[in-house]
């Protein structure tokens, strides 16, 4: 068994316990079980835009990942110099 240290109350509170179970919070088996609870769900109404706006769960467009920032300049320094990424 694995130590393993679980944070609660804002950062504030730690404590030991032992990993029993695999946890799947993270990777593809998170990703299925999101899958699955938005199927479940699709006819729900959620809240978007600071609460101003109402969809259903199901018409949510799934996220694909980050873009690419080839190409792009960013700023280095204290904003005095750029380079571009490659």
């Amino acid at each position: 068994m694995a130590k393993t240290v679980r944070v609660g109350s804002r950062g504030t509170s730690r404590r030991i316990t032992d990993e029993e179970v695999k946890q799947n919070w993270a990777g593809e088996k998170y990703k299925e079980y999101q899958k699955k609870r938005k199927d479940a769900l699709s006819d729900q109404y959620i809240t978007t835009g600071r609460g101003t706006t109402k969809i259903k769960f199901g018409d949510m467009v799934d996220t694909g990942g980050r873009p690419s920032g080839k190409g792009m300049w960013v700023r280095t320094g204290r904003g005095t110099g750029k380079r571009k990424l490659e």
